[in-house]
């Protein structure tokens, strides 16, 4: 019997449709695009640029993500699939029109099955330029049709599960004077944090990038903590919102929060220690779940009339019910709220299992 070739088994194994690699030679271009699924509709993910170490490490980035879109559309209950796309290089150096422009029309040759948005590594006006390429591309400037930059959603989704969370531990939405530790000051940080301070809550901020905790000391009257120091930090509320990983065997020991509600994807080291959080008695509000805000809020371009901003502020507080299912159906079922995600994910997809693999629709606007 033939051997099935390593990249082969990597994709059956997680049961993806379609991966795709795509180069072009004058501008450089190398990327890997990863059609996880499109049983709810098309795959929405964004496309992620990044000096890899190598071919191998950019596909299984691709792999892992585009399945977490999978996981994350269902979820959220969007007719949506999950895709990721990784453009392999360092953006600073490597990026140009060029090659955006050739990226653009692979994504266009894929027809629909796979839309692009915003990730590491790119951003809106990138979005606008691949536009000019291609229809199957979200997260464009308003003047183009688009939502623009998702971290804003994503940052008012967290205040929802936030909502969601104290609701469930301590009888009430408001957030008025909790005490919220946010580990990662970028684009959704700093939107979160302006959000909290509304809301009347007192911060802890940390970031490797000393600037952006001067600018959160000043803007928000927040306390600095050293980032290797954010998860130890007493307070009601820890949130991760920068790289994965960030809930492991001693982190996980040393934390002394009541819940853990942040926008980081992958926040938990291994699927072992969502047990090692309820045994440490901190609600976990799983990632997928909580950070969703982003996406849905994009997924509302792809709805006849496109986006508006009424429309989209209204689909982001969505984000509190699903919270608030996920945390219910743990509590049902006995599970941990990561478990309670995914069975709520799967059971959509499941129940979508004798519907077409796939339902494009127009998108607004057109390549132009």
């Amino acid at each position: 019997m033939r051997a099935v070739p390593a990249v082969f088994a990597r994709i059956e194994g997680g049961d993806y449709e379609q991966v795709v690699f795509c180069q072009d030679r004058s501008s450089g271009l190398r990327a890997i695009v990863a059609v996880h699924s499109t049983r709810l509709g098309p795959a929405l993910g964004g496309a992620r640029f990044s000096a890899y170490t190598d071919e191998d490490e950019a596909l299984d980035d691709a792999l892992r993500l585009a399945r977490a879109m999978t996981y994350k559309a269902a979820l959220a209950g969007l007719d949506l699939g999950g895709g990721k796309a990784v453009i392999l290089g360092h953006p600073a150096t490597d990026k140009n029109e060029a090659l955006l422009r050739a990226f653009g029309r692979h994504v266009d040759a894929l027809g629909g099955r796979y839309v692009t948005a915003e990730d590491v590594g790119t951003s809106q006006a990138d979005m606008d330029l691949l536009r000019e390429e291609t229809a199957h591309v979200t997260g464009t400037s308003p003047a183009r049709g688009g939502s623009g930059d998702p971290s804003p959603a994503t940052a008012e989704g967290l205040l929802w599960a936030m909502r969601a969370v104290s609701a469930r531990l301590w009888g009430t939405t408001a957030l008025t004077g909790s005490h919220v530790v946010i580990a990662g000051m970028g684009k959704v940080g700093t939107h979160l944090a302006e959000g909290l301070v509304r809301e009347g809550a007192s911060l802890t901020v940390a970031d490797v990038v000393g600037a952006r905790v001067d600018d959160a000391v000043e803007r928000f009257g927040a306390t600095p903590v050293p980032p290797e120091k954010a998860h130890a930090v007493e307070c009601d509320v820890f949130s991760p919102c920068a790289l994965g990983g960030a809930l492991g065997p001693t982190t996980i020991g040393e934390l002394r929060c009541q819940a853990v509600v942040g926008a980081a994807n992958n926040q938990l080291a291994d699927g072992t220690h969502a047990e090692a959080l309820v045994d440490a008695g901190v609600l976990y509000a799983p990632d997928y779940a909580v950070n969703a805000g982003g996406l849905i809020n994009i997924a509302e371009e792809l709805r006849p009339g496109g986006w508006r901003p009424d429309r989209g502020r209204a689909a982001v507080a969505r984000v509190f019910e699903t919270t608030t299912r996920v945390l219910d159906l743990a509590d049902a079922e006995s599970v941990t709220p990561a478990a309670a995600a995914d069975l709520l994910a799967e059971r959509r997809l499941a129940a979508a299992a004798g519907t077409p693999r796939l339902r494009l629709r127009a998108l607004s606007g057109g390549a132009s």
